[in-house]
């Protein structure tokens, strides 16, 4: 082992790791859990998964009845510092309220992790999509309009990266799983400044995203709107959406410290 690899292991907090680990075996699937289901989840020792879940019980993260062990609200700071910290974050919401107003349709701003797209703000409205979404939610960036626009702001290194390690899945009919016809999409999007995805990532949901930029040009977050393709068409999409969505994204961007 190199002196660089051994001075990586020391830094690495392998208990830290797992009590994320065990933070994350909750969801809204499995919001209550049993310490033999949460070790199984976590992949531990039933022990192991114990102290953890004590360890986070009295810290205030988690609680038990005395037979299940499920999450507390405190859990939420965690997220709510990366949130807070993003300077975006705050400005976003009444823009966004405002496109939600003038389109009547819910509007989203989201920041690619790896594969994926994170919802960091989202504003609805009242209609109902068959996807539940809400901030920090997560779906695949290949076949998302704002995940397409993420990756094509990207340097071409980390998009290089992201090819390598993307796994291609048909979710519909219509989903774009071919690496050459990917990799055109996304080059159109970095070309035309905006993504327009038409029923891939579920049937009958149509999307158009642009990008939310820093006072550099890099983009920082995609902002997008979704709704169903009886409601509008891709014409309309363009014509009446984009403008929109672009003098938010250009408000956004103005507002953002230097």
């Amino acid at each position: 082992m190199t002196t660089g690899a051994a001075n990586e292991d020391k830094d690495y907090v392998q208990s830290l790791v797992r009590g994320l680990d065990v933070i994350r075996t909750f969801s809204q699937y499995k919001p209550r859990m049993t310490l033999s289901e949460v070790a199984q989840h976590a992949g531990l020792t039933r022990a192991a998964a114990r102290r953890f879940l004590l360890t986070l019980t009295r810290e205030g993260y988690a609680a038990t009845d005395g037979k299940y062990f499920f999450l507390r609200p405190k859990v939420l700071d965690l997220g709510f510092s990366y949130l807070s910290s993003l300077p975006m974050w705050e400005v976003a919401q009444p823009i966004m309220r405002d496109v939600v107003n003038a389109l009547q349709e819910s509007c989203s701003l989201s920041v690619l992790d790896g594969g994926d797209i994170v919802y960091v703000a989202r504003v609805p409205t009242q209609r109902v999509m068959t996807i539940g979404l809400s901030i920090g939610s997560r779906l695949p960036a290949f076949c998302t309009s704002m995940g397409r626009t993420l990756l094509a702001g990207l340097p071409p290194a980390e998009l290089a990266v992201f090819y390598d390690q993307v796994k291609l899945e048909k979710l519909t009919e219509r989903t774009v799983a071919n690496m050459v016809a990917l990799k055109d999409a996304i080059e159109a999007s970095r070309r035309q400044g905006y993504t327009l995805v038409d029923q891939e990532l579920e049937m009958g949901l149509r999307s158009i995203a642009v990008p939310v930029r820093n006072r550099r040009s890099e983009v920082l977050a995609a902002l997008n709107v979704s709704t169903h393709q009886g409601r509008s068409s891709i014409e309309a999409m363009k014509t009446r959406f984009l403008p929109v969505l672009l003098d938010a994204a250009e408000r956004i961007s103005a507002s953002l410290p230097q």
